[in-house]
């Protein structure tokens, strides 16, 4: 296998009064996606910050492309690649899709006191990237945003990031709000950054939506890396019952027994 383009070697986050990643060690791949799973509280939001600059770990080191590299802030991250899209995509609702698609590096035309906004560029170039990701009833770019699907702006911001030229993309939870269509088309766009070689950390509670696209996956419960394992080396029952803490299957046991009227073994 080739080279990770971003390793996580031992890194450790602590808060007063709170561990909120311990020794976590994660390798991300060009071209691949890296499942993050985990419940509420697991660690993935703080892991996501230290990737994304906005928090620096304790201990440990981030490398890139084998060097040691330190984010003091998001623009650190930011001009090593690293794209994060959260939830909502960070679209604009009010705005335009050529606009949205710009907002902080507006193209301009003319010069001096007659500098403007160059719609038009600004209009083909994101209807392009869009419909190269797949979203093809997507022709206009003066539309405003928020007449976009929830899933259709998820898209627009995966797009944007791989236009501005990330070639790590931090995806937190982006099917969380999504109905099955919608997620499904999210779903097909991360498979399109994958395929542009782009390396992918889709961060997720939903195992089925990580199976669908992953690669490769880790688990993490309490801010500890529980599990690391490539495709097809866990069955989704078995990783449902990891991020449970092993709950999942003595309840189903429990409730065997309830209806066979039989006690369970206590091991």
């Amino acid at each position: 296998m080739t080279k990770p383009i971003l390793s996580l070697k031992h890194v450790s986050k602590i808060y007063p009064g709170n561990k909120a990643l311990v020794d976590v060690s994660l390798n991300v791949y060009a071209g691949q996606v890296l499942c993050l799973l985990g419940d509420n509280g697991a660690g993935k939001s703080t892991l996501i910050k230290i990737l994304s600059g906005f928090h620096e770990p304790t201990s440990g080191k981030i490398e890139m492309d084998g060097q040691e590299v330190v984010f003091k802030s998001p623009k650190d991250a930011s001009a090593r690649g690293i794209a994060t899209v959260h939830q909502f995509g960070g679209t604009f609702p009010l705005m335009t899709i050529g606009r949205s698609f710009f907002v902080g590096a507006e193209p301009m035309k003319g010069w001096g006191p007659f500098r403007r906004f160059d719609k038009k560029f600004a209009n083909d170039v994101a209807v392009t990237e869009m419909q190269g990701l797949g979203l093809t009833r997507i022709t206009d770019g003066d539309r405003l945003v928020g007449s976009l699907s929830g899933g259709e702006r998820q898209a627009s911001a995966i797009a944007r990031a791989v236009y501005f030229g990330a070639n790590v993309l931090i995806l937190d939870e982006p099917t969380a709000a999504l109905g099955v269509k919608e997620a499904a088309h999210v779903l097909r766009i991360i498979m399109q950054a994958k395929h542009r070689g782009v390396a992918v950390v889709l961060v997720t509670h939903s195992v089925a939506h990580a199976m669908t696209v992953g690669d490769h996956f880790a688990v993490l419960i309490r801010g500890e890396k529980a599990d690391d394992f490539a495709k097809g080396e866990r069955t989704r029952e078995q990783i449902t019952d990891l991020m449970a803490g092993g709950e999942a299957m003595h309840e189903l046991e429990a409730e065997l027994a309830l209806l066979t009227g039989t006690i369970p073994t206590i091991n």
